[in-house]
């Protein structure tokens, strides 16, 4: 059975009817966004607004107070879940980092030796916007540079465009496709505060009317409902009208809440603010774009490509023809011979400091260093000649040492060794 895209995605999102409603990691948190809506509402419903119904004048206008709270609290359920359930704005990650970025840097590092060009990839690049550069930052998580005004979630796991915040109580990132819904949302919610607000207290008025003499304390007590919804109400507001407040003015001025967290002390020109209208207009009376992910389409299996590699040679004519390895066997016995010249000096050290020490009379250093000398090139070429069928069919450039040079040269250390222990004798 084929796998979808949904099955397999890489972000912390979770997905429900098949890939067709998407929320954030934290989407429990929106069952209790909804207790915090449904339960007041109704409380409002049932013990406020029904009792209303026949007290006024005109016989139906009681029952818009009810029919205009159940529409209005619908609305907001619309809304919340259009904000919670949507693609933000969710740039599709790559497989491979983009190789067009890739560069090599003009200065050269020497290991062993040689000469190898280090590979760079530039960390930031700069855009214009309105005429005016922009720097946007490469995401190693997501292998793309971001577009402008576009951040990775860290609770998402995905680069969001024009991504505003991750809101807890909707469960889901704010971004380019839902933002207009968030607004709309804690707009529409202040706007219920104040409308169970207002009713609630207009029916602890009307209880007191009924009553001759009536006072406030008798009316809160003859309808506590309506004293709990005002409390409630009252919290709420601070909150919910805040947000609106706080958005309306960042949608005035073209910025977005990590924009205005992030950039406030900078002292930088915003490119994007057009204009109030202008601004107000691009939110409210655009087309939302498309999402840039099919969730629900078929998943195809994709060949991982591997980083382009550096060479640290030219290739040469020998090494594509599969020539003469013999390059390989010249730089073991190179390095044989440069481990049997230390040894040499070491032994040589030690036993002349021993002769200077002890006032031994024991041979000339100059005539026992020419015989080791001598003894340590007839074993060179004894390893030339060991080495060469060993060595054989490697291509040169690697460091690799032969086994067989190295057990020669601890034969070798190990006999001047002994020659040294006879020399103090």
């Amino acid at each position: 059975m084929a796998k979808r895209v949904y099955q397999f995605w890489k972000g912390s999102n979770k997905f429900i009817c098949g890939g067709r409603l998407i929320f954030g990691p934290d989407a429990r948190s929106l069952l209790i966004t909804l207790l915090l809506i449904i339960v007041p509402a109704t409380i409002f419903c049932v013990f406020v607004a029904w009792h209303l119904r026949h007290e006024f004048s005109s016989y139906n206008a009681g029952y818009a107070i009810l029919v205009m709270a159940i529409l209005f609290i619908i609305w907001v359920l619309v809304i919340l879940f259009l904000t919670s359930s949507r693609d933000p704005g969710i740039i599709p990650r790559n497989s491979n980092p983009p190789e067009e970025e890739f560069r090599y840097d003009s200065s050269v590092s020497d290991i062993g030796g040689r000469q190898t060009p280090s590979l760079q990839f530039p960390r930031f690049k700069e855009v214009m916007v309105n005429g005016l550069p922009v720097k946007v930052k490469y995401c190693d998580t997501c292998m793309l540079f971001r577009p402008p005004r576009c951040s990775h979630c860290s609770i998402c796991n995905n680069c969001i465009e024009r991504f505003d915040h991750h809101c807890p109580w909707v469960g889901q990132c704010i971004g380019l496709r839902n933002y207009r819904f968030f607004f709309l949302f804690v707009s529409s919610a202040t706007i219920l505060c104040i409308y169970v607000f207002s009713i609630s207290a207009f029916y602890i008025k009307v209880l007191m009317d009924h009553a001759d003499g009536g006072t406030v304390w008798k009316a809160m007590k003859e309808s506590p409902a309506s004293v709990i919804l005002m409390i409630y109400c009252f919290i709420a507001l601070w909150f919910v009208g805040g947000l609106t407040g706080f958005h309306l003015y960042l949608i005035c001025t073209n910025q977005t809440t990590y924009e205005n967290f992030r950039y406030k002390s900078d002292d930088r020109d915003n490119v994007y603010n057009r204009g109030c209208l202008n601004n107000l207009m691009e939110v409210f009376c655009t087309k939302v774009k498309p999402s840039r992910n099919n969730f629900r389409a078929t998943v195809q299996e994709e060949v991982q490509r591997l980083p382009p590699q550096v060479s640290t040679r030219e290739p040469e004519p020998e090494d594509l023809d599969g020539g003469d390895p013999r390059p390989k066997v010249e730089d073991d016995l190179d390095i044989g011979e440069d481990l049997l010249k230390i040894s040499q000096r070491r032994n040589i050290e030690e036993i002349e400091e021993d002769i200077r020490s002890r006032g031994s009379s024991g041979p000339p250093p100059n005539t026992l260093e020419a015989d080791l000398t001598l003894e340590s090139d007839h074993r060179a070429q004894t390893i030339r000649a060991d080495v060469r069928h060993s060595s054989w069919g490697r291509r040169s450039g690697s460091w690799e040492i032969s086994p067989e040079v190295l057990s020669s040269s601890n034969v070798t250390e190990s006999r001047s060794h002994v020659a040294s222990k006879e020399v103090r004798q």
